[in-house]
């Protein structure tokens, strides 16, 4: 059984809080920021503990939302300036880069 720390959770909450309007992130690239070992555990803090946060800015590695989320999440990123072009975002033109 994998434990998350409270200190990863708040780290993983900034780096989500951190990305700005127009631009997205993977679940993979706050991990890897994060120093986490999986996106998997970015994927479950997000789905305890980001009401607050810009949710929507965060996308699996294709580009692409998860389904159940997919029609609210693109058109929140769509609001925000982000390109949408055939259900996905192209991550070469639309993601942040953490520090």
């Amino acid at each position: 059984m994998m434990v998350t720390s409270d200190e990863q959770i708040e780290r993983v909450r900034e780096l989500v809080a951190a990305i700005p309007p127009g631009r997205v992130a993977t679940y993979g690239d706050i991990a890897a920021a994060a120093g986490l070992s999986t996106p998997r555990t970015v994927g479950w803090i997000m789905r305890t503990d980001a009401a607050d946060l810009p949710w929507h800015r965060v996308l699996g590695a294709s580009g692409r939302p998860a389904a159940h989320l997919a029609d609210r999440q693109l058109r929140l990123l769509a609001a925000e300036g982000v390109p949408v072009a055939d259900g996905r975002v192209p991550l070469r033109t639309a993601r942040h880069r953490f520090d």
